[in-house]
């Protein structure tokens, strides 16, 4: 047993390792440095055990999907320095649970009712949150995020809101093996940020872009990510399709 679990720490940390020098490659393909971007852990469905050997090396940076599974694994890994943030679809009613798990950031901000329930938690006790905006790039019914058109009128109202501070944007990219499709949609996440940054909205930072997974990565660093979210490169397939850990709106009751 010992054995099979320093295998499983080698394949972890050699994974990483290679995701890490796949930034490296992108980044210097479009001329940016490799310290720009940062590598978000996704360890939906991963055990606290394994995502303890990324932690141990130096790879702190972890998002889950779900709260249930955050607040699982809260207690094993407490003790291991780490930020935790929250990249799947938020139900106002699991509010009060995720923020008993000490969570950093929630990049799945996607409407205002959202904001204003964190907000009503957060303010009483005098806590702050960093967000994210989810933007629905690839304009598909089943995907959470707000339409493009309406990004610029949601930071506005939630900038107005002094609990939580906008630090930029988020989207899930097309799962599609056409990579030009796929690019449109981080090509339109960095055009929506310049957007926003032109408008010069108060308390408002526009320097975070999480966009990008295992498959295309490379092309979402090549497009402006600063942030991209890698969780099967890192820990192997999981048994369920993207679609079920994303929350799409068919999926919510799994």
């Amino acid at each position: 047993m010992v054995e099979h679990l320093c295998v499983m720490d080698e394949h972890v940390i050699e994974n990483i390792a290679a995701i890490r020098e796949r930034i490296r490659h992108a980044c210097e393909a479009s001329g940016r440095n490799a310290g720009e971007v940062k590598l978000l852990l996704a360890v939906k469905t991963v055990p606290a055990e394994r995502i303890k050997i990324a932690l141990r090396a130096g790879y702190t940076l972890i998002a889950e999907n779900k709260v249930q599974e955050l607040k699982d694994k809260f207690d094993a890994l407490k003790e291991t320095p780490h930020t935790s943030h929250f990249i799947g679809h938020l139900q106002t009613n699991k509010i009060k649970d995720l923020l008993k798990c000490n969570v950093a950031c929630v990049q799945s901000l996607d409407r205002l009712e959202l904001a204003e329930k964190l907000q009503q938690r957060l303010a009483p006790e005098g806590k702050t949150m960093e967000v994210l905006i989810q933007v629905n790039t690839s304009n598909e019914e089943s995907k959470f995020g707000v339409h493009p058109s309406g990004v610029a009128e949601l930071v506005r109202q939630v900038a107005q809101l002094d609990a939580l501070q906008i630090k930029g944007l988020m989207t899930i990219g097309l799962f599609s093996a056409a990579a030009d499709k796929v690019r449109a949609c981080f090509r339109m996440l960095k055009n929506i940020q310049q957007e926003i940054i032109a408008l010069n909205i108060p308390q408002v930072d526009m320097s975070e872009l999480s966009m990008g997974m295992s498959g295309d990565l490379e092309m979402a660093v090549e497009e402006g990510a600063t942030i991209v979210r890698v969780g099967t490169a890192v820990f192997g397939q999981r048994i369920y399709p993207d679609s079920y850990y994303w929350n799409e709106k068919g999926n919510q009751a799994k």
